[in-house]
């Protein structure tokens, strides 16, 4: 397998006494760092391919009374959950999570899924686990809301977000409501409905970078703390690069949780200050990664200037942006030793107990373990098949 570089411990610096070289007057620093593909922690975003969209079926599956849902209702949801194949051939893809039957009505065959029996205790299993961090998950939230300006974001921003942070799918009406000391619903001026921070809790408002710093932090010293920086295997940097990210290390450090209005913009002491929020807003995930998409309607409600997203083309030894499975993934490097994560959150170890029932599944199928027991239950007969086809291409015109 691939070797991977230890942390750059170089630009790990403590405060210096004498003044940095670069002043907040001085303009941002143009320094450009290549991309260069790891193939490591693009195995990270690869492992998931699928897994967003199974979990998205299995809970409209299990919100239903019986258990079960008609073909042609799972379908409606196709494009949110970016299926680009018909709903039907996806979920037949995974016999160990899904099991197909066909229930007669009004005479005719309807195509229906339920969960097989492992699935299901899986999904309780899962269940189990969120209860257990709740805690856990409402100090998320409420951390997410406090690195914003006036501490409310959309729902909309939110829900893209809600995966990533290992929020209940339903947490709008299943865990808010049980917390009014800490939340409210507010309406916003575009009439969107939007999430606010009742109540600012001083011990949540220090960083992962300043409780990694231990001791040092607790006595307040944060002048200058430097992020971890661990690069992929065959990356070089020019001794220009070396330098100015040498002294970019031992530029202040600014808490994402505190004002930060006096900084200029356009100065790598406030780009410094954008990395701290992005290095924050990472580990408030529990998978320390997310779509850069997901972060496009966080400039406002953060205060980030124009473009902030090229910070992480400016520092790849922070972040790395994969390109696997056609998204564009920001990943955290530090959380990682390889391809697993450093410190695994019990829902990351639930959703990896996922990804392993796919891939079982996927095999098994390919090698021909499943042909004939469809066959026997008349469950790939041509003639139904081709009528599903033709009811769920007929329900995807009358969405459109």
């Amino acid at each position: 397998m691939f070797r991977r570089r230890p942390f750059v411990h170089l630009f790990l610096t403590r405060p210096s006494s004498q003044p940095c070289n670069y002043q907040q007057r001085f303009s941002l620093v143009n320094i450009k760092l290549k991309w260069v593909k790891d193939p490591v922690l693009d195995t990270v975003v690869a492992m998931e391919k699928d897994l967003k969209a199974v979990c998205e079926l299995k809970d409209m599956i299990c919100r239903h009374a019986d258990g079960c849902l008609p073909i042609y209702q799972l379908s409606k949801r196709r494009r949110q959950m970016g299926i680009e194949i018909r709903v039907s051939r996806f979920m037949r893809r995974y016999p160990t999570i899904f099991h197909e039957f066909i229930r007669h009505q009004n005479g005719c065959p309807l195509h229906c899924f339920k969960l097989t029996q492992e699935a299901r205790c899986l999904h309780e299993e899962e269940q189990r686990c969120q209860e257990v961090s709740e805690e856990g998950t409402v100090q998320r939230l409420c951390k997410l809301l406090m690195l914003t300006k006036k501490r409310i974001l959309p729902l909309q921003t939110i829900d893209q977000l809600k995966w990533d942070m290992g929020l209940f799918r339903d947490y709008d009406l299943s865990l808010i409501p049980r917390y009014p000391q800490l939340f409210q619903f507010v309406k916003l001026e575009d009439d969107r409905i939007g999430l606010e921070l009742s109540h600012w809790d001083c011990r949540l408002a220090v960083s992962q970078l300043e409780r990694n710093c231990g001791e040092r932090c607790s006595e307040g010293d944060t002048r200058a703390l430097a992020f971890p920086i661990k690069f992929t295997r065959g990356f070089g940097l020019r001794k220009k690069c070396m330098d100015w990210l040498r002294e970019w290390q031992r530029l202040p450090y600014t808490s994402p949780y505190v004002d930060a209005s006096h900084l200029n913009p356009r100065t790598d002491e406030s780009e410094k200050r954008i990395v701290g929020v992005f290095h924050e807003l990472l580990y408030l995930t529990i998978g320390r990664k997310t779509e850069r998409k997901n972060l496009s309607n966080l400039r406002k409600p953060l205060g980030l200037p124009q473009k902030f997203t090229k910070v992480f083309e400016r520092h790849p030894g922070i972040f790395y942006i994969s390109q696997k499975s056609d998204t564009h993934t920001v990943i955290l490097r530090e959380a990682f030793d390889a391809h697993q994560l450093i410190e695994k959150h019990p829902l990351v170890g639930i959703r990896e107990k996922y990804i392993e029932m796919m891939k079982t599944g996927f095999l098994n199928k390919s090698r021909g373990l499943y042909k004939k027991e469809l066959r026997d239950g008349h469950w790939y007969d041509q003639g139904l098949v081709e009528m599903e086809a033709n009811q769920e291409e007929t329900m995807d015109a009358f969405s459109e």
